[in-house]
C-alpha cells in the first residue's frame, strides 16, 4: 500500500468499517509511517489562553527567587525539563512539548496583543489581516467534508473581533463558532467542580418541528435559484458575503457535519476524562473535528471572563486554570495518540502576552509582553525541550528571543504549509502567511 497517497480521512473511514479505529493495533504505526511524507498536511489545534497566562507559574518557573511565587516545580518525563506542579498530566508528556521561553513582543494591551498573536501583524494599519486560523484553513482546505475548515470553540467575548476573522480573505474562511448550546449572550460557563458537563454545540443545526427534509430541500433549491438571480443583477461584496455565510451554515446542517459537534455520542467516562468545563469539552470537540479532517480548530480557556488576567489573587486563579488546562490538554494528546492522530496534529498553546515576574500588592501579576512563554506540541514538533531562556528573575530574554512571526512560521512548517505562501489583498498585494523564519531546532 502506498501510504503517502492514502489520506488520513480515507484510512479512518476504511479502518472503522473493517476493524474499528479505536481498537486497531496498527493505526499508530501507519500514522508514524506516513509522518515523514513532505507533502502531508497536519491539522492544527490552537489552545488560546485569554487574558495572558503567567509564564512564571506555568512553563518558566523561577524557584528560589522572590518572583517565583507560591507554586512548586515538578519533574517531567524529560530529565531537566520542569514546570508547574499543577501540570501532572502534561509532565508525563513533556517529551512531546517544545517550550518557547523567549517570546517577546511590544503589545501589552489585550485586544492589540490578541490581534498580533493571531495575525502576526500589529493592529491599526489600513489592511485587515487574516488570522492564522483563516490562513491555514485556506492553505489546507479539506474539500472532502461538509464541515467548516476553521472552527473556534468558546471564543472570548472580549476579543478583538478581527483577531479571529478572515481579514482580506473574505467570509469563506471565517471561523464557525461553537459555544454553550442555546446561549444568547456571553456569560460564565461551567468549569471544573461545578458538577455538570458543559453543553457545547452549534445552535439550529436540526430542522425545526414540522419541517421535513424534502420540504427543506425544496426551499433550499428555491433560495439558490433566487440568490443566483439576485447576485447576477447585484454583484457586490456584501451580497456575496451574505450568500457565502448562508451556504456555509446550510452545509453544517448536513447530518455528517452536525454529528461532529454532538458530544452526546461520546461515552460519559470519555467526556469526564477531559474535564467538565467548557475548555475540556472544547478539547473533545477538537479531537472529533480533526479526526474528521478539519484543518484548524481553536479552543479558548478563560474567554468569558479573561480568566488569565490575574491582576489580583493570581495563585488561586492560576491553580484552578492550570488544573483545568492540564486535564483537557493532556487527555486530548493521549486520545490523539491512541487514535494514531497525534503525529498528524500540531498543537499550539499561547495567549496575548505574559505576566510580570514580580508580584504586585494584590498578590497578582500584571501585563508583561517583554519575556514570556508559548508551547508547540504533537506532530512535526521535536518535543522534550525548552527553546529560549530568561534571566533568573524572568525579566528579560537572554537566549533565543522569539518574535511572533517566527513562532507562526514554525507552526506553519510543522503543519506542512510553507509560511511564505502568498495570499492577495483586495489591492492585489501579495501577503505572506508569515514573514518570520521557522525555528529548525524545534521541528522534526
Amino acid at each position: 500500500m502506498n501510504v503517502s497517497s492514502f489520506s488520513r480521512r480515507q484510512f479512518l473511514q476504511s479502518s472503522t468499517a473493517l476493524l474499528g479505529a479505536a481498537s486497531c493495533a496498527w493505526l499508530p504505526q501507519l500514522a508514524a509511517a506516513a509522518g515523514p511524507d513532505p507533502s502531508r498536511k497536519r491539522s492544527c489545534i490552537l489552545l488560546w489562553m485569554a487574558g495572558g497566562p503567567t509564564q512564571t507559574d506555568t512553563f518558566d518557573m523561577k524557584p528560589g527567587h522572590a518572583n517565583g511565587g507560591e507554586f512548586q516545580e515538578t519533574e517531567t518525563n524529560v530529565p531537566g525539563l520542569r514546570f508547574s506542579e499543577h501540570f501532572a498530566g502534561l509532565s508525563r508528556q513533556a517529551d512531546k512539548l517544545a517550550i518557547f521561553r523567549g517570546m517577546s513582543t511590544k503589545e501589552g494591551d489585550h485586544q492589540r496583543g490578541t490581534y498580533l498573536m493571531h495575525t502576526g501583524q500589529r493592529p491599526g494599519g489600513p489592511l485587515n489581516y487574516p488570522s492564522i486560523g483563516a490562513s491555514l484553513a485556506k492553505a489546507m482546505a479539506n474539500r472532502e467534508t461538509s464541515l467548516p475548515n476553521y472552527v473556534a470553540v468558546n471564543p472570548s467575548a472580549f476579543l478583538n473581533g478581527a483577531a479571529l476573522g478572515p481579514g482580506f480573505l473574505g467570509p469563506r474562511y471565517a471561523a464557525a463558532t461553537v459555544g454553550a448550546r442555546g446561549a444568547r449572550s456571553p456569560g460564565p460557563q461551567p468549569m471544573e467542580g461545578d458538577g455538570q458537563l458543559a453543553d457545547l454545540g452549534v445552535d439550529f443545526l436540526s430542522l425545526p418541528p414540522g419541517l421535513d427534509q424534502p420540504r427543506h430541500d425544496a426551499r433550499l433549491a428555491l433560495w439558490k435559484q433566487q440568490q443566483q438571480q439576485f447576485l447576477s443583477g447585484h454583484p457586490s461584496g456584501a451580497a456575496e458575503a451574505q450568500a457565502t455565510i448562508f451556504q456555509s451554515a446550510v452545509k453544517m446542517m448536513h447530518p455528517e457535519a452536525a454529528s461532529a459537534f454532538d458530544l452526546s455520542q461520546e461515552r460519559t467516562e470519555i467526556r469526564e476524562s477531559y474535564g467538565r468545563g467548557t475548555f475540556g469539552q472544547g478539547c473533545l470537540i477538537a479531537r472529533r473535528l480533526v479526526e474528521r479532517g478539519v484543518p484548524f480548530v481553536e479552543v479558548t480557556l478563560g474567554g468569558n471572563v479573561l480568566g488569565w488576567d490575574t491582576h489580583q489573587n493570581n495563585f488561586t486563579a492560576v491553580k484552578r486554570l492550570s488544573e483545568e488546562l492540564d486535564q483537557g490538554w493532556s487527555t486530548l494528546m493521549t486520545e490523539l495518540a491512541e487514535r494514531g492522530l497525534l503525529e498528524t496534529t500540531t498543537i499550539c498553546w499561547m495567549g496575548e502576552f505574559g505576566r510580570t515576574p514580580n508580584i504586585n500588592n494584590n498578590a497578582g501579576r500584571d501585563h508583561f509582553p517583554d519575556a514570556w512563554s508559548c508551547v508547540l506540541a504533537g506532530g512535526g514538533i521535536a518535543g522534550g525541550q525548552a527553546y529560549g531562556k530568561t534571566d533568573e528573575a524572568g525579566m528579560e530574554v537572554t537566549e533565543n528571543k522569539t518574535e511572533v512571526q517566527d513562532l507562526l512560521a514554525t507552526l506553519c512548517r510543522a503543519v506542512g504549509v510553507d509560511p511564505t505562501t502568498e495570499h492577495y489583498s483586495p489591492q492585489a498585494r501579495p501577503i505572506k502567511i508569515s514573514e518570520g523564519s521557522p525555528i529548525d531546532q524545534v521541528l522534526t
